[in-house]
Parts: C-alpha cells; sequence; structure tokens
C-alpha cells in the first residue's frame, strides 16, 4: 500500500496536486498510525515466518513395498526426459530379471507414459481401495493419463495438481518393488519440491541435450535436487549427434558435447550418450520402447541398454539390494 492510499484510509484526507501537496495535520496523524500497524504486521510476519521454519520440511514416508525411487528430470520439455525414463526402467529390469520395477509419471499436464508403453485403460482398485498399476513390458506403470481422457487437457490450478500428486505417490498398490523410476515433470517447480521433499529418493538422472539453453536449465536442476539433498546420479546427454543414414556423415545439431562438459563442472558421471535416431522415435511414438524393441541396435548399445543400468547402479551405490 502506498503513502497516498494509506492516508486516504486512515486519515480522510483528500489532496489537491497529487501526493507531493502538504499533508493535514490530521492526516500525519493518521500516516502515523499507519505506520505504526503496518510495523506490526511486519513484526507478526516474522514471528510467523520464525513458526513456519521452526517446523522444519515435513518427514519423508517411504513409498509402501518400493525399496529405491530414481527421479528422472530435466530443468526443460522436450528434451527427452520421458523416453529416458522409460528406457532406463526397461534397462533396470533387463539388468537383473529378478528385480521387480515400476514406473511412475508424475507429469499431471503432459503424461507420455500410457502412449509410450503401449498401456489404456483405467486401473481397477484393490480391496483396499488403492489403484492397481498397468503392467506392460513386465513394468508396472502408473500416470494421470490413465484417469483422464487422452485428448482431455488438465486444466487445473496448483493445488489440484498437488492433490493429484499425492494421489500417485500414496493411493497406488505397488506391491513390491526394487526400482521404482519417477518420469518428473520438467522445470523445478512444485511437484519437484513436494516429491523430494515428501518421499526418500535414491537419486536423480538429470536429461538434456548438448544446446546451451536446455543445459542452463538442466543445471538449475541439478542444483535444485542438491539443494534438497537428493542425490544427483549423473547426466544423460541425448540427441548428442545426428548420423545420416545414406552417407554416414555425423552432424551435432544441438552442439557437441555439452552435457559432458556440465558434468565435468558439476563433478557429475555421464550415464549415457544417446544419438538424435529415427528409431528411437518410432519406438516410442509406436509404444515399443527401443530396449524392448532393438536391444542389439546401434543406436541402443552403450546408451540405454544393461550397461547404461549398471553405470547408474554402480554411480548410485544400491547395486546389490
Amino acid at each position: 500500500m502506498g503513502s497516498c492510499q494509506r492516508l486516504l484510509l486512515f486519515g480522510g484526507a483528500s489532496f489537491r496536486g497529487g501526493c507531493g501537496a502538504a499533508v493535514p495535520s490530521l492526516g500525519r496523524r493518521a500516516l502515523g498510525c499507519g505506520r505504526q500497524l503496518l510495523g506490526a504486521e511486519s513484526e507478526a510476519l516474522k514471528q510467523r515466518r520464525t513458526q513456519i521454519m521452526s517446523r522444519g520440511l515435513p518427514k519423508q514416508k517411504p513409498i509402501e513395498g518400493v525399496r529405491e525411487v530414481i527421479v528422472v528430470a530435466s530443468g526443460k520439455g522436450g528434451v527427452g526426459k520421458s523416453t529416458t525414463a522409460v528406457n532406463l526402467a526397461l534397462a533396470l529390469a533387463a539388468n537383473d530379471s529378478s528385480k521387480a520395477v515400476g514406473l511412475l509419471d508424475v507429469d499431471v499436464y503432459g503424461p507420455s507414459i500410457p502412449k509410450m508403453m503401449n498401456l489404456k485403460g483405467n486401473p481397477e482398485l484393490s480391496p483396499n481401495n488403492l489403484m492397481r498399476p498397468l503392467l506392460n513390458y513386465g513394468i508396472a506403470c502408473m500416470s494421470m493419463g490413465f484417469l483422464v481422457e487422452e485428448t482431455a487437457p488438465v486444466v487445473w490450478r496448483g493445488l489440484m495438481v498437488m492433490s493429484a500428486v499425492e494421489k500417485l505417490l500414496r493411493q497406488v498398490d505397488w506391491g513390491q518393488l526394487d526400482y521404482l523410476v519417477v518420469d518428473m515433470p520438467p522445470g523445478t517447480g512444485d511437484v519437484q519440491l513436494s516429491v523430494s521433499q515428501n518421499i526418500p529418493i535414491s537419486g536423480a538422472v538429470i536429461v538434456s541435450t548438448p544446446q546451451d539453453i536446455a543445459l542452463m536449465d538442466a543445471r538449475r536442476g541439478a542444483e535444485m535436487f542438491r539443494k534438497v539433498h537428493v542425490p544427483v546420479l549423473g547426466l544423460v546427454q541425448n540427441m548428442s549427434v545426428f548420423q545420416c543414414p545414406e552417407c554416414k556423415h555425423k552432424t551435432h545439431i544441438f552442439g557437441a558435447d555439452g552435457a559432458r562438459k556440465l558434468a565435468q563442472t558439476l563433478d557429475l558421471d555421464v550415464l549415457g550418450d544417446v544419438p538424435l535416431h529415427l528409431s528411437i522415435r518410432e519406438a516410442s511414438d509406436t509404444g515399443q520402447p527401443v530396449v524392448f524393441a532393438q536391444p542389439e541396435g546401434e543406436e541402443c548399445l552403450g546408451n540405454f541398454n544393461m550397461a547404461f543400468a549398471g553405470r547408474l547402479l554402480l554411480s548410485s551405490g544400491f547395486s546389490n539390494i
């Protein structure tokens, strides 16, 4: 509230010539009273802030039945985060068939997991009224895309989104999982903070293209996880190079080795270096992820395959669960 507004509210004085005009004595007294009130209000806000801060962060509660949670995140959309999350889940399962793996899509506004995993339908409810994940390729999946029409936009404000995320975290019957891969929405907003602060996370994987604009946001994403004490397992450099299928010439469309340089700056590992390849895009669009459809393909080897999963598990420190 400006000084003119405070005077009009408390003093009832009229002004000619704007706020630069002389202030009547009644207005001066009212102004002093207004400042006292504002000072008292400011002190009350400080006390309230101190009380809130003294409570600390919300206490983390594990997801029932889940041993390790790995989040896949990016600072910017469109860099292949969901593709990485899907193929990482499949790679973890392929790395050790005895391990149970789940995939949770908390990108409420743009859920991609149903299409990429070739899943449709609504989840059934368990006897204790929990949603049962849908299953394909041996991976248990849950997404907001199973709960709304495929073409329906999710036009929700923040509180509704947070309520939906809470349900996806707490009202799903995962059974017993060794790994739960969480596909996060892009950015560093409410959803990322809520997930990071409410459940224990074993580590985060950051996905970025080599482009400078994407790397700026990827760095912000990595720093956010560090601030909330979530270990960053490493970076995945996606769309790193394009090789012409005819002449085999390689072109770095988004720049060369940008994510590798960022990883060195942040003292992180590069977990995968994924090319810009037609088959990866086609596999995602047809609901047959490349790790499942072409596990021995050139675009998969050394990137999304079992070596990728192995490097992830070794860097995370929970390879022997």
